[in-house]
Order: structure tokens, then sequence, then C-alpha cells
């Protein structure tokens, strides 16, 4: 069985979570608590998750995870298309999600934890924040999903992160995910909150 090595909360470990469940897969939970990683960096020489271990094969980094499971397993359903096009738009789509989208709330992050955020910063960070939120909507314009009819890897990459537009879980109060809900709102977005609904109805392979 897969060792999944996850922290609670985290959004890159929820990324994993669907995956597998989508695949059809089951793990084992590792859970890691931040002030103690000294697992995971057993199994994986660093100290970040997710991790898995399949096997005695270990892979960090959710997006090559995700792949990892793709490529390696016929089972469950299809994370990537098969067609090259639509995979290239896919990859595409991620590696613009992670160096793109991610930066407006990584730097709001970093001026909250400076103690002396720059107001018009921020201001200006949360606005790119919510002019991505209206690329969204419009993705979903004539689909249900943000690559296509069918759910796979775009979903599973941005929905932990804009979830939160649809609000916090209970009990979750971490900074970088308070900076999601505060600055992201579902307003006149009605194609990206059902997007929300469905992929959160989703399974997920906790381990």
């Amino acid at each position: 069985m897969i060792r999944f090595y996850r922290a609670p909360w985290s959004t890159n470990c929820e990324r994993v979570a669907l995956a597998l469940a989508h695949k059809g897969l089951e793990a084992e939970a590792v859970l890691i608590d931040y002030s103690d990683r000294f697992a995971v960096e057993e199994v994986s020489g660093q100290g970040l998750v997710p991790v898995i271990d399949d096997h005695g094969t270990v892979v960090n980094d959710s997006i090559n995870i995700l792949r990892y499971r793709d490529l390696t397993r016929s089972s469950g359903q299809i994370l990537f298309p098969g067609d090259t096009a639509q995979r290239a738009a896919v990859e595409i789509f991620i590696e613009w999600f992670d160096s793109v989208w991610k930066q407006a709330p990584n730097r709001i992050e970093e001026e909250m934890e400076g103690g002396s955020p720059d107001g018009d910063l921020v201001r200006e960070l949360s606005e790119t924040m919510d002019r991505h939120l209206d690329r969204f909507e419009a993705l979903l314009s004539a689909r249900d999903y943000l690559s296509g009819d069918v759910v796979g890897a775009s979903d599973f990459v941005a929905f932990p992160f804009l979830r939160y537009a649809a609000g916090r879980p209970q009990g979750d109060d971490e900074l970088f995910h308070r900076i999601l809900d505060e600055h992201q709102s579902l307003n006149s977005r009605g194609r990206l909150s059902d997007w929300i609904a469905r992929v959160d109805a989703l399974p997920r392979t906790h381990g």
C-alpha cells in the first residue's frame, strides 16, 4: 500500500488526496506535525509534504505525485488527457497556477508576517486575486471543469486554494488560508461557486 505523508489543512496534500481517490488508490497516512518533520525527512531527504512512498518509490511535491500516479497506474480515472495538445494545455495551466496565480497570496502572506504590511500593496494584490477569479469564472462558462467536461489534474491543482472563496473550515486558522478566505469572493461568480461545490463533493484518500 502507498504511504502518504501529509499534514493537517495542507492545500498541497489536498491535491494528492483528491487525485488518489480519483485513481481509486488506497493509502496509509503518516501525519506530520510541522514542529517535527523527522518521518518525512527520513524517507524523502527533505521536510515538505506531501510525499508518497509507493513500495519503495518515493515521490515528493504535489504536482510530481499527480504526474507519477497518472503515468504508472492505469486504475481509476485519468488525471491528464491522452491527447498531446490537451495534455499540453493542462500542463500550461498548472505551471501558470503555481508560478503566477500563487504570487499574489504569497506576497500578502509575506507582508502580514513582516508585522508592518503595506496597505496599498495588499490592496493591489487583493485586486489581482479578484481578477483571477473572473478568469476561472470564464473558463467554466461552457464546461463543468477547468480543462473540460470531466474532472482532472487542473481541478485538483486549483481547488484546494480556490475553495477558500466559499469560506474557511472551522478550526483552520493558518495565515495563508485566512488570506485565501479574506481576499477571494464568489459574489457574481455562480459558475465558480458551482464548480467548488462539485469538486468538494468528490472523495479523498487521506489514509
